[in-house]
């Protein structure tokens, strides 16, 4: 049971960050800014989710332990 909520868990962060991504993509897009600068946004926004999620995952298993 733990291990389905873990990979339920990372799979509700992966798709987050990817619905982020691909928002900061578009308004890129709509600023004006080609496609080359617009994906390189998006990948700096899902890593930022992704860096943002194992910290507060890290904090709360310090805590938590």
């Amino acid at each position: 049971m733990t291990v389905a909520v873990v990979l339920l868990a990372v799979a509700l962060v992966v798709v987050v960050a990817l619905l982020a991504a691909a928002g900061a993509c578009k308004l890129a897009r709509l600023d004006g800014a080609t496609y080359p600068a617009a994906l390189t946004r998006a990948a700096v926004t899902f890593a930022a989710v992704i860096t943002l999620a194992t910290a507060v995952a890290g904090a709360l298993a310090t805590l938590l332990a």
